[in-house]
């Protein structure tokens, strides 16, 4: 194994390691304040409003991350006279952002039906008593409602999260030097496939364990009263 083609590669690894962290970071954040609504969009029983998500949620959920990348990268061209119209096509043609996007929708449609279920597995007695102290509509989904849907699908969506950040690695495809366009570029020069890739999976479990050790801790915090002792 040559691991000098590996060292002189760690400062260009760890800047593709930065994009892949910015990436993922923007997406689910992105994702989760565009999931949120979309769940309770779809428990709603007005068709008119869940229909429409439910065919959001069905797409995303029902074709491959790749394809959805193509299709706002690539795609987007097709509308580039509409886009400038309206004032997008810098932001289209930039591959950082249809990344984000790309990744966005589809944790958002992922994490809606994640929160969807933690929404619906709220014990039916804890909105009768919130009710019973006259709670209603928004101040009923605020205090009751979403907090414990978010405790209950939180180590659900921390898979979610896990799958985003390995996912992430698909926007080497439209040039973005994320971890893995970086190594693509050095190992096509070097050839030096096996080691550079090994080094990849090396900085992904990093990345990924601790993402989990984070996630660890924020659901310590949310189900903390569990643990209290009487």
């Amino acid at each position: 194994m040559d691991f000098q083609i590996i060292i002189e590669s760690i400062p260009r690894l760890l800047d593709g390691t930065l994009v892949t962290l910015q990436i993922t970071a923007l997406s689910i954040l992105l994702g989760f304040c565009l999931a949120i609504p979309l769940a309770l969009m779809r428990v709603s029983k007005n068709r008119l409003i869940s229909v429409p998500t439910y065919g959001f949620i069905f797409y995303f959920r029902g074709t491959p991350l790749l394809v959805q990348i193509f299709l706002i990268y690539y795609g987007s061209g097709q509308f580039q006279e509409f886009l400038s119209q309206v004032s997008l096509w810098n932001f289209f043609k930039e591959a950082y952002f249809c990344a984000v996007l790309a990744l966005t929708l589809n944790t958002a449609a992922y994490s809606a039906e994640i929160f969807r279920g933690g929404i619906e597995g709220v014990p039916y007695g804890e909105i009768e008593a919130a009710k019973a102290c006259g709670m209603s509509g928004a101040l009923l989904y605020r205090r009751i409602v979403l907090p414990k849907a978010i405790r209950i699908a939180w180590p659900a969506y921390t898979n979610e999260i896990v799958f985003l950040l390995q996912a992430s690695s698909l926007v080497s495809i439209i040039t973005l030097m994320d971890i893995t366009g970086v190594a693509r570029v050095i190992s096509a020069r070097s050839f030096a496939f096996y080691e550079l890739f090994l080094f990849v999976a090396l900085i992904y479990l990093i990345l990924v364990y601790g993402l989990l050790f984070i996630c660890k801790r924020i659901e310590k915090r949310l189900t903390g009263y569990l643990n209290f002792q009487h």
